[in-house]
């Protein structure tokens, strides 16, 4: 799917041709991942090993999980142990995961995010850095606001309605997640060094929305968001993109992967 192109005019110089990256999404849980670990390559099964907690474990191969079946969809290849085993989503230096094929360097940005049972993969076909996060919307505390929030994003919440609160907070908490992830820092960094604006004038529950992120050290990072069965998503690019585009994985997709193992 080619990035659609987006005229406008800047500075009324006439109109400026703007290329908007695509994005594609896909979300997991833990009862799509397999029991066995023969999908994992080496370096991940060695990885896997020296993990001392369970849940830690469960969301590890989770994540791997979904990257390597949204990859599989992206690059057109089997759903198979033997092509999963090829697959090696690392860390890089920064903690940003990277992915190999076959050992060789593959030119796709990816992001992983987990929650509760539920892990998502950001994947764009190009080097734009990316980010991606769930939360929860639940309650958070007025110093939870305090503590994490710029004064512009304090305000936006005080301006907020008792019932749109949480998913506000969740918003603006995810969306900096999805920025810091595309830094490549993480919460490494405060969390005031980045604002969250949400550009829509309401609320749209059923779709995507867009949202912009600064960075006081310059960059601009721009994003979208949905919020669906008390689930908040976000994801941020480096350049302008469109909504995230959901990947459709056929349906003997996973039966390919029970009858391989």
């Amino acid at each position: 799917m080619r990035a659609r192109t987006l005229h406008r005019h800047e500075n009324g110089e006439g109109p400026a041709k703007v290329n908007l990256m695509n994005v594609y999404w896909l979300e997991q849980t833990e009862a799509n991942v397999p029991a066995e670990n023969d999908w994992l390559s080496a370096n991940e099964a060695a990885c896997l090993k020296s993990m001392r907690f369970a849940k830690r474990r469960a969301d590890w191969r989770l994540g791997r999980w979904t990257a390597k079946c949204a990859l599989s969809v992206c690059l057109d290849m089997p759903a198979h142990p033997q092509v999963f085993q090829k697959m090696d989503v690392r860390p890089a230096p920064s903690g940003a995961p990277e992915v190999f094929l076959s050992n060789q360097p593959v030119a796709f940005a990816i992001s992983l995010t987990h929650r509760d049972g539920i892990a998502a993969c950001a994947v764009a076909k190009s080097g734009a850095p990316i980010g991606c996060d769930l939360e929860i919307v639940e309650p958070r505390s007025d110093a939870f606001v305090a503590d994490y929030f710029t004064t512009e994003e304090q305000a936006l919440v005080a301006r907020a309605s008792p019932a749109d609160r949480p998913r506000l907070l969740a918003l603006l908490w995810s969306a900096k997640e999805s920025a810091l992830k595309a830094l490549h820092e993480g919460l490494r960094l405060d969390t005031r060094c980045v604002t969250v604006t949400p550009l829509a004038r309401s609320f749209d529950l059923n779709g995507w929305s867009p949202l912009q992120v600064r960075y006081t050290g310059g960059h601009v990072f721009h994003g979208w968001w949905q919020n669906t069965d008390n689930i908040l998503r976000t994801v941020v690019a480096a350049q302008p993109l469109d909504p995230p585009i959901p990947l459709n994985i056929p349906a003997h997709f996973f039966d390919s992967v029970s009858r391989c193992a």
